[in-house]
């Protein structure tokens, strides 16, 4: 489904991603974990072409990046793409917001779009807020409608930045039990996130990174059964997060 072969990415002269590769298998589950400024996020953002890189290339089915500016827009609406901080257009209402890149991107009749935006709102259990903006939602509920946004898309695969940080901690159940119905539905997801508990009983395989570089690529079982094989790097990675 994706394959990432030897990327690497400068800011400037920084360097932020080093010789990174790796590959996701349709319905296969991967978390992307680490420390603050490992490129976690910046990755993932590669994945969606909304982050150029210098070096190396990313091949989503038959879609390859780096691209032509015209052929963006088809890759990123066969990429859902969930954000930390939601992203949703806040002058628009709910279904407005499912609504309105089905209609510009995917060129969808309406009637269409909108049984489509219904259909994702039952879905993530929110059918009773079609006609709410987002500023009269908790953080959890706007992030539940991005997750249905993205997915009005049809996707062939799914990226989550970050999903569960900027929620108050009792909304974060609310949003990882979406996206663990989406993992046992057979989506295909690559998640970068802190919630440990989620990647260990949901993820297929865990990715760990530090410095811009993939330091850790095995499966779930192996990187949290088998902490003594793990570089001490992610030994130490572990032992903070488990604390």
């Amino acid at each position: 489904m994706i394959r990432i072969e030897n990327v690497s990415k400068w800011y400037g002269q920084t360097q932020v991603l080093h010789d990174c590769s790796t590959q996701v298998g349709k319905g296969e589950v991967v978390v992307v974990c680490g420390p603050s400024g490992s490129g976690k996020s910046t990755l993932i953002k590669c994945v969606n072409a909304l982050e150029p890189f210098q070096q190396g290339r990313i091949v989503i089915g038959d879609q390859v990046i780096p691209a032509p500016a015209s052929k963006l827009p088809s890759i990123r609406a066969g990429v859902g793409m969930v954000f930390q901080h939601f992203e949703l257009f806040p002058h628009m209402d709910v279904l407005r917001n499912l609504e309105f890149a089905q209609l510009k991107v995917l060129k969808r009749d309406p009637a269409q779009a909108r049984q489509k935006a219904l259909g994702y709102l039952r879905r993530v259990g929110l059918e009773n807020f079609a006609d709410k903006y987002p500023a009269q939602l908790s953080g959890g509920q706007q992030q539940r409608v991005a997750i249905a946004r993205a997915l009005c898309m049809d996707p062939a695969c799914m990226l989550f930045d970050e999903p569960t940080s900027a929620l108050d901690p009792e909304m974060v159940n609310e949003v990882l039990e979406v996206m663990t119905g989406l993992a046992r539905e057979g989506m295909t997801m690559v998640c970068v996130t802190h919630e440990m508990g989620f990647a260990r009983k949901v993820a297929d395989r865990v990715i760990f990174m530090d410095q811009g570089r993939i330091v850790e690529d095995c499966a779930s079982e192996a990187f949290f059964g088998d902490v003594a094989q793990r570089s001490e790097r992610a030994r130490r990675f572990l032992a903070s997060i488990i604390a």
